[in-house]
């Protein structure tokens, strides 16, 4: 184990684990492997026949992988998680899977490295980018779209407020020369925001926006739950932990939507088997948050929410 990963706190590990009612000799997947604080500790709740697959969009994180390797019972893939059913079913395990983990958003070691630009805390290139190999980094976005597309992100994406206001202050800026760091980045918002959160960074919205934009995550989500819901067994299970609002709506909404049965007219006489019908997943309790213990240890852990759903 790395230092970074042995660093690393996985958020919520026992109530997830606990959710996805592990079975020794099952067969899941981490799909946000990250820096395997999930995966080593599930596979400590697995037998030899059991099996672990993961995958991660980061490189980094495939590194990370490298010391799981030696375990026969675990195998890693560079995919995003919206990929999962194609690999699954290039495995040939399609309704095969016991339980799937889901960890949505940036990770502690993607934050605290500030050549990967996920942070206003500390100066770095302003990239963004969850797979380095691939795609437009935050800086050439900003410095090329549109007035009403970075206000959009930044409103849509950030819950920014003052959007539009930063979105004129990147214009005003890169007019002079391009927008390349983290630091220049969090300035030029500290000074287009009219007024100030005394509890919350003025650029974290922002910088929030345009990682969700840039990693297209939400639309990452939406095909990485509908794939999960897909590949699992009867029975199987579905853990996802989310860390911020709109990704919980999302969550929340899909596990809401395939518990639904078919709608039918409100008088129109159906039986009970015809409502039922349609119905894909359960909701396994409510939303389970962190303990204030494990917040106290790990403070990024407050926002975590967890939410389980089975397949029926």
């Amino acid at each position: 184990m790395t230092v970074e990963s042995a660093l690393h706190t996985s958020v919520l590990l026992n109530e997830s684990l606990d959710g996805l009612s592990i079975k020794s000799s099952g067969i899941y997947v981490d799909a946000t492997f990250g820096r395997g604080g999930h995966s080593r500790a599930l596979l400590e709740r697995l037998g030899s026949d059991g099996r672990l697959i993961a995958l991660d969009r980061d490189l980094s994180a495939i590194d990370a992988a490298a010391p799981l390797l030696d375990d026969a019972r675990f195998s890693i893939h560079h995919r995003p998680f919206a990929e999962l059913a194609t690999l699954i079913e290039e495995l040939g395990l399609v309704h095969q899977i016991d339980g799937v983990l889901m960890d949505i958003g940036v990770s502690s070691p993607q934050i605290d490295d500030a050549q990967r630009g996920f942070s206003f805390q500390q100066n770095g290139p302003l990239d963004m980018r969850m797979d380095t190999s691939s795609g437009q980094s935050a800086a050439e976005w900003l410095n090329t779209a549109s007035l009403e597309d970075i206000t959009y992100v930044l409103k849509q994406y950030g819950e920014e407020k003052f959007g539009k206001r930063i979105a004129h202050a990147v214009l005003e800026y890169r007019a002079e020369k391009p927008l390349e760091t983290t630091a220049e980045f969090a300035k030029l918002i500290d000074q287009a925001m009219p007024v100030k959160d005394k509890h919350k960074h003025p650029a974290t919205r922002s910088f929030q926006g345009v990682r969700i934009f840039i990693n297209g995550e939400l639309e990452q989500l939406e095909a990485g739950l509908a794939a999960a819901t897909d590949i699992l067994k009867p029975g199987g299970r579905l853990a996802v932990i989310s860390f911020h609002s709109l990704e919980d709506r999302m969550v929340k909404r899909f596990i809401k939507q395939q518990s639904q049965g078919r709608v039918y007219p409100s008088k129109l006489p159906v039986t009970q088997s015809e409502l039922d019908a349609g119905k894909v997943l359960k909701a396994m309790g409510r939303a389970i948050k962190p303990s204030p213990e494990e917040i106290a240890a790990n403070v990024r852990a407050r926002s975590s929410v967890l939410r389980v759903a089975e397949k029926l």
